[in-house]
Formats: structure tokens, C-alpha cells, sequence
């Protein structure tokens, strides 16, 4: 097993990662830019290497960087966490190269996988069921118009590198196709440096169910069921659960024994994802397989009580996988919100600053990975993503109750974030009774507005606090001491 692991990432997946090598005996080194000086992740790690500028390309974008500290302080093994390099078959290359186990999968598997056209042949010849689509990039619009015609509209236009929304456009009629090609190539080039497209059908409200798998060097793959994703905006989730409440036993069956296929195709080791779109009549479609960690990968963990970050250490290490597919076996049902430094009173645009309070809610079955603290600067220069927030309990009404709870709980002064927006969709209707799909956040709640914020009304308790006035009376040592409690201290106990 390893000694010394570098974990090329920040924020709360950094601080996530290190927890579970503190737990197995692993010296976990942060690497952190400018910005990040007094992150929590810097501060949570054992040994801190800073690699440079604010600008991702300059520090956490940056190979050459990151292998110089991973050399640097002795590190055997490296975790790339999500987004930045985690999905960059560069990357991994160079890990095997220098002789860093990297823990993910292998580069080839990266390559072959990353490219969505690439996937989409290999899953074909593999007999997993893939939306109708192009299999081939395509860099003239006007021969993508002829593709559309032939796929029949409405289309999506998708970026053949990446993920997470980018360089990725519905289109529904012939008129705006090259528009749209224009805007999804240029956000992919940014975004990936890589514009390349393709078109595949597009679904009407589709639900977005993805299968966890584990695979280890030694053949074995086993699936650890799934996690519903549809509650989305712009393509990005933001809320998760497990199970699904749209899959029947048969169902769940046939999709984890495609998802395993689909891993033995590919040649897969470690943790992957293969994502699926599921439609009205119950038939699903593969998607793209996450070669990462996921960011929803706690509900998995919830359900199952496998540790994945855990897992996936011991596969890069060699070892073989801890439980036969019979032995996993989900017990209840977990929920997770993505909490963002995120105004959505205005369009969701980022919300940089100072965290001047922090509020996490605490109890039975509830898992916060935090990123943050209070007095902590967030940065412009990284994706806004404060924390997570997780639930548990022995059924999905009691997990929904449970995530009210949390939320309600939940304070965070001086950045704007989507808490009191969670919370309307958590009670909502269609959300209670899991009739969800990709486009119910954009139906249902485009424009939303609150009638008064919960952070408004946490201001007004701060502010409160700042004029009340202070009692002072001895003590029995002869110090003094503050009797007199102000509104803003005793801001857990109301009811916002």
C-alpha cells in the first residue's frame, strides 16, 4: 500500500480524498495555487506544495507542475479528483511515465472513453443499447444540417471531449443549427481545447440514471446500482439520490449488467460511471462514461457503505475488489444537494467573496463535504462549488424530510447560495412524488424568485447582533464575560 499520496485537486473532493488516507495511514499532500494559500484543503493536508498562479492553467491545469511536486515531496501515487486533470489522458500518461500510480484508469481507457463518438462505437459493438447519433465528429455545419435531417429534430449538439454541459446545444429546428455550432464550438474549445462535435437525438424529458462500477486489475467488475441525476440546470446536476425511484428490480438489473459490459469492453480499472438516459416507456440509452470520481459518488457510499475514494487506492495499488457483486446489497435511500457559491436570484451567476458565517447542519444520517469556513475568500478563478450536502434515512420520504431539515439548517453569510432554492424543489410536488426529468428545473422553475431569502433574513440577524446591546457581569474569578445573547447567536433555533 501506498505511503505518500499527492492529490491533484482543491476544495471540498481534495479535502474528501485526504479524510479516507488519514483513515488508511496515507500522508495526503495538497498542491495549491495563489488563490487557494489558506484553503481548507491546504489546511487539512499533511504537507502543502504551492504550484503557481490563480489561473487554473497555471497550477492545477499544469503537468509539469504537479509531477515536479509530486516528485518533490515523495509521493508514490496520484488522486486527480474530478474535473481538471482527472479526465485527461495526457495526464495519466504521464503519471505511468514518471512512475506515479495514478488512481484512476488507465490513459488508454481515458482516450478511448473521453471521446464521446470513440464510446459510442465501442458501446454499439458491445450491444449497449446508444441513442441514435453520429459516431464521427463533424467540423462543417452544413454537412451537420444533413446529419440532423437524417437523425430527425429535435437534436443535441455535443462536444466530442468533456462534460459537465459544456459545448452543448439543443437545436430544434434547421435555422438555428449553425448558431448553435458556432456557441457549442467555441465553449468547447475553451473549455476542453478540443471544439470537435456531434449530433444524437434528442429526448423529450428524459431521467438521467447513471450506474456506479468498481474494476479491478484482476477482471473483476461489479456494479454498485444507481444514482437518479435529473434535476438539472444547463446540463449540470444538482440534485442526486439512490435509488431511483423510477426503476423497477428488473430494470435496475438489466441496466447494472450493461453498465458491466460496457466497463469489460472498454477494459476498464478503477471507479468509472456509465450514465444512461431513460425514457417514458422504460428504455435506456447509454450516455458517456465518467472515467473519474463522480461528484454525486456519496449517495453511492450512503446506500452502500463502501468507501469509493478507499476503493479506488486499493485497486491503483493492485489489489483485488473487497465484495462479490451478490454482497452488495443498498440499504435505504440517500439524497444529495450541491451547494454553490450561486446567486439564483440572477441567473445563477457565480457569487464570489468572504464567507463571513458558516452554518453546517448536523444529526443522525446527514454528511456534509465541505470545501470552506468562515472568513474563507472564494476565488473567481475555479468552478463555485462550496460543498455538498448529503442525507440518509430508511426510505425516500424519510430522506426528503431529513434533507428539509438540513437545508433549513444550512447558513452561509456573505456569498449568495441556491440553499433556499433547494429547498422549494426538495418540497415541490413532482420532486416528492419522483416524477422528474432533465427539464423540470427549466419548466417548473425559470425565474424563480423568493419571497425573502433565508440569507436576507440571517443579514438582518447579523445586523441585529452588531446593535444589540451587551450585558457585562462579573464572574467568579473577577473577568468578564458576555451574558446577553443576540439574535444572530441563538440563529440556529428559529424556523427560516
Amino acid at each position: 500500500m501506498f505511503r505518500k499520496i499527492l492529490i491533484a485537486n482543491r476544495g471540498e473532493i481534495a479535502v474528501r480524498i485526504m479524510r479516507t488516507c488519514k483513515e488508511m495511514g496515507i500522508a495526503a499532500v495538497a498542491v495549491h495555487s495563489e488563490a487557494d494559500r489558506s484553503a481548507l484543503h491546504v489546511q487539512t493536508a499533511d504537507e502543502a506544495i504551492f504550484i503557481g498562479g490563480s489561473e487554473p492553467r497555471e497550477s492545477y491545469l499544469n503537468i509539469e507542475k504537479i509531477i515536479g511536486a509530486a516528485r518533490a515531496c515523495g509521493a508514490e501515487a496520484i488522486h486527480p479528483g474530478y474535473g481538471f486533470l482527472a479526465e485527461n489522458g495526457a495526464f495519466a500518461e504521464r503519471c505511468e511515465a514518471e512512475r506515479f500510480r495514478f488512481i484512476g484508469p488507465p490513459a488508454a481507457v481515458i482516450r478511448s472513453l473521453g471521446d464521446k463518438t470513440t464510446a459510442r462505437t465501442l458501446m454499439l459493438n458491445s450491444a449497449v443499447p446508444v441513442i441514435p447519433g453520429m459516431t464521427e465528429t463533424e467540423e462543417n455545419p452544413d454537412n451537420l444540417a444533413g446529419q440532423a435531417r437524417e437523425i430527425g429534430y429535435p437534436v443535441l449538439l455535443k462536444a466530442a471531449a468533456g462534460g459537465g454541459g459544456k459545448g452543448m446545444r439543443v437545436v430544434s429546428d434547421p435555422e438555428k443549427l449553425k448558431d448553435a455550432f458556432d456557441e457549442a464550438t467555441s465553449e468547447a474549445q475553451n473549455a476542453f481545447g478540443n471544439g470537435a462535435l456531434y449530433l444524437e437525438k434528442y429526448l423529450e424529458r428524459p431521467r438521467h440514471v447513471e450506474i456506479q462500477i468498481l474494476a479491478d486489475a484482476h477482471g473483476h467488475i461489479v456494479h454498485l446500482c444507481e444514482r437518479e441525476c435529473s434535476l438539472q440546470r444547463r446540463h449540470q446536476k444538482i440534485i442526486e439520490e439512490s435509488p431511483s425511484p423510477a426503476l423497477s428490480r428488473a430494470l435496475r438489473e438489466a441496466m447494472g449488467e450493461a453498465a458491466v459490459n460496457a466497463a469489460r469492453a472498454a477494459g476498464y480499472v478503477n471507479a468509472g460511471t456509465v450514465e444512461f438516459l431513460l425514457d417514458a416507456q422504460g428504455r435506456f440509452y447509454f450516455l458517456e462514461v465518467n472515467t473519474r470520481l463522480q461528484v454525486e459518488h456519496p449517495v453511492t457510499e450512503m446506500v452502500t457503505g463502501i468507501d469509493l475514494v478507499r476503493e479506488q487506492i486499493r485497486i491503483a495499488a493492485g489489489e483485488p475488489l473487497s465484495w462479490r457483486q451478490e454482497e452488495i446489497q443498498p440499504r435505504g435511500h440517500a439524497i444529495e444537494c450541491r451547494i454553490y457559491a450561486e446567486d439564483p436570484e440572477r441567473g445563477f451567476i457565480p457569487s464570489p467573496g468572504e464567507i463571513l458565517y458558516l452554518k453546517e447542519p448536523a444529526g443522525p444520517g446527514i454528511r456534509v463535504d465541505s470545501g470552506i469556513y468562515s472568513g474563507f475568500t472564494v476565488p473567481t478563478a475555479y468552478d463555485p462549488i462550496l460543498s455538498k450536502l448529503i442525507v440518509h434515512a430508511g426510505d425516500r420520504p424519510g430522506a426528503i424530510e431529513r434533507m428539509v431539515r438540513a437545508l433549513s439548517e444550512y447558513v452561509v453569510l456573505g456569498v449568495r447560495t441556491p440553499v433556499e432554492f433547494l429547498l422549494e424543489v426538495i418540497r415541490s410536488d413532482p420532486f416528492r412524488s419522483g416524477e422528474t426529468h432533465t427539464r423540470l428545473i427549466d419548466e417548473r422553475f425559470a425565474g424563480w424568485k423568493p419571497s425573502m431569502s433565508r440569507a436576507d433574513l440571517a443579514c438582518l440577524a447579523y445586523a441585529a447582533s452588531r446593535l444589540s446591546p451587551r450585558k457585562a457581569v462579573p464572574s467568579g474569578t473577577g473577568s468578564e464575560r458576555d451574558h446577553f445573547p443576540s439574535p444572530w447567536e441563538t440563529l440556529g433555533g428559529w424556523s427560516l
